[in-house]
């Protein structure tokens, strides 16, 4: 059984679509990548492990749905300042979330 949350908790969650710009294997990481991503009014840094399913080159310039108000970590000394939602099966495959239809950056899920 799945746990459920509150509307109110839902509506807690900052979810985003942001703009990935660049993209750079972190050094030393087998599955790290940073990503700077543009959010419209602010650009952020996400540390995320998709090097294992994607080269920088397929995700440069694609718009995801980020989590922003997930507190800050550091991950291989890097500062990840949101989250790239992404989806997994049971046979490994994983998919980053995407907006059917191009949204300006920034654009709030609700």
């Amino acid at each position: 059984m799945i746990d459920e949350i509150s509307f109110d908790y839902f509506g807690k969650l900052d979810l985003r679509i942001g703009k990935i710009l660049e993209i750079e294997v972190v050094p030393e990481s087998k599955k790290l990548l940073k990503l700077q991503v543009d959010f419209g009014s602010e650009k952020r840094q996400c540390i995320a492990g998709l090097l294992k399913f994607y080269l920088p080159e397929e995700l440069t310039g694609k718009k995801c749905v980020f989590l922003m108000n997930l507190q800050r970590r550091m991950l291989a000394g890097l500062e990840s300042q949101c989250m790239i939602l992404a989806a997994e099966d049971e046979a490994g495959n994983v998919s980053i979330v995407q907006p059917e239809k191009d949204l300006v950056e920034g654009s709030k899920i609700k």
